[in-house]
């Protein structure tokens, strides 16, 4: 991690309920899904692959701490991500709210999808009932996506009381 990334608040590791994920964009970004956004390990995206916001992602929800996925498994644990993509001077961010599931397995080795809907039966998953998806996200920062920004994706597990 370099200086600059240290003096950014939303890429802190320390707090076992966060998670960093980076990755880049890819010409092939549509952001164009309804219902799911998705990261992958994969160095390539076909143009089908529309709910696909970052490639080369350098971990993955199998790479997150045991205390992280437990605490995603609560149903009343809130789940936030943000996308940051740093493009140039501009710096776009947006964040999707969802929620955990005890169905969350958090196991998969090669991508991880939020999503709107309440499906969990998939070891990608990583939040549930989204506020938002690919589709939703500002078109600018999709734009960015497309020609190759930087993307880092934190998320962050507030469990339920």
């Amino acid at each position: 991690m370099s200086d600059e990334d240290a003096d950014a608040p939303w890429t802190a590791v320390d707090d076992p309920h966060v998670e960093v994920v980076r990755a880049v964009g890819h010409e092939n970004v549509t952001a164009e899904h309804a219902s799911t956004f998705e990261l992958t390990t994969d160095d390539w995206l076909t143009p089908a692959g529309d709910c696909i916001v970052g490639v080369e992602a350098d971990r993955t929800p199998r790479d997150f701490s045991t205390e992280f996925r437990e605490a995603c498994r609560d149903a009343d644990a809130t789940i936030e991500a943000t996308l940051v993509v740093e493009a140039g001077d501009e710096t776009f961010e947006e964040t999707v709210t969802g929620r955990g599931d005890p169905g969350l397995a958090l196991l998969d080795d090669r991508s991880m999808v939020g999503r709107t809907s309440g499906y969990t039966d998939d070891e990608r998953t990583i939040l549930v009932d989204g506020d938002g998806a690919a589709a939703d996200l500002d078109r600018d920062l999709v734009a960015a996506l497309a020609d190759g920004a930087d993307l880092t994706l934190r998320l962050a597990v507030e469990p339920g009381e």
